[in-house]
């Protein structure tokens, strides 16, 4: 067999990708590994920087000959600069309660995360120094640096759309919705249904500075399409806009059709650029009724319906979902209105943000037809 039919036998290029699978594999454990010894290296850092301050009499100015003592003996790694030493001790001090951090230091040659539960360790080690540093420097307490440490795994996010979810506190929002969930789905896709769900959403896809032009609002418009899957979360499988039922020879017309593919359910998403009252809730209920009969399959959970509006009273609301049998959800939703009064025309409305979702999937099916 020659070098050439070889390579292009389907047995040879079976095993060839078996191959590169089981190197990536590797790859990706050797970086896990190293980021596991990175990240636990700077916490044991920080805490023997807080237990040498904490009693030796080496002056302000200990970490900086420190750090200039560490890059000297290691001049080809990265870590040591005063600015991260002093990084290392605040991550130190953050994770490990002041209560046990002296008990804690004594340990650390047998107990590397001395005053960490495995669970936290286990998340800390593996993420990346640059996301552990926004966690800890943007988050008020343990309990919301862990919600962002979980999150971030799950979802994969990168440094940049981590830095996003922290600065619109998505802690304070995730879950909030006002909800008949616990009453209309079984648990725990109750629980589950109810995380998934935000309030307020915030839609501050925008924000132009002068001089721009048209190629730049063009630019921002396409990447509101992104922006406003970001916001709400992971698992949203865009089905369709202005979604075409037929119920009894009438023509009806959902705003938005998700599929969520974590809930296993549509999600139909009415968006009203108003104040909410009680006869938006009957509607979605109606629309709920009818996805469920005609698109639901067997094996789909009940269809959960998202009511977005500029303002609700929240035990209006309450009232309203009260006697639903459908399950749904209602939040608030925010945009940008701090643009001079010259900008905000610029600014995409619900009716331009829904185009640019039809187009994307226009733009999608034509690309796989070719």
């Amino acid at each position: 067999m020659t070098a050439s039919t070889l390579f292009a036998s389907a047995d040879y290029q079976a095993w060839l990708k078996q191959i590169k699978q089981r190197v990536h594999t590797a790859r990706m454990k050797i970086a896990l590994a190293a980021n596991d010894e990175l990240i636990t290296l700077y916490y044991e850092l920080g805490a023997q920087i807080v237990e040498r301050e904490s009693y030796a009499q080496w002056g302000s100015g200990f970490i900086d000959a420190f750090s200039k003592d560490l890059k000297d003996t290691f001049p080809d790694i990265g870590g040591f600069s005063s600015k991260n030493l002093r990084y290392c001790r605040a991550f130190f001090r953050f994770y490990c309660s002041p209560a046990i951090w002296q008990q804690a230091v004594a340990k650390l040659e047998s107990i590397p995360w001395a005053g960490v539960d495995s669970e936290l360790a286990a998340l800390l080690t593996h993420m990346p120094w640059g996301h552990n540093i926004l966690i800890f420097t943007k988050s008020a307490d343990l309990q919301e640096a862990h919600f962002y440490l979980q999150q971030t795994l799950e979802s994969g996010w990168s440094r940049d759309v981590l830095a996003l979810q922290l600065k619109s506190n998505l802690y304070a929002r995730a879950g909030k919705a006002i909800t008949n969930f616990s009453r209309t789905l079984p648990t725990p896709q109750s629980d589950l249904a109810q995380q998934t769900l935000k309030d307020p959403y915030t839609f501050d896809f925008m924000a132009m500075t002068e001089p721009f032009n048209e190629r730049d609002v063009e630019r921002q418009l396409t990447q509101h399409i992104t922006q406003f899957l970001l916001e709400l979360g992971k698992g949203f499988a865009f089905i369709g806009r202005q979604y075409h039922l037929e119920v009894a020879g009438n023509d009806y017309y959902i705003d938005l059709l998700f599929y969520h593919v974590t809930l296993k359910c549509y999600v139909v998403v009415e968006l009203k650029n108003r104040r909410f009252i009680p006869e938006y809730a009957g509607k979605l209920n109606f629309y709920l009724s009818a996805v469920d009969s005609l698109l639901k399959r067997d094996d789909d959970q009940p269809t959960i319906g998202l009511l977005l509006c500029r303002d609700k009273n929240n035990i209006e609301v309450e009232f309203a979902l009260r006697d639903m049998n459908k399950p749904m959800g209602v939040s608030e939703y925010t945009l940008v209105e701090t643009l001079p009064d010259n900008l905000k025309g610029a600014l995409p409305t619900i009716e331009e943000i829904e185009n640019d979702l039809q187009q994307l999937q226009q733009n999608g099916n034509q690309e796989r037809d070719l």
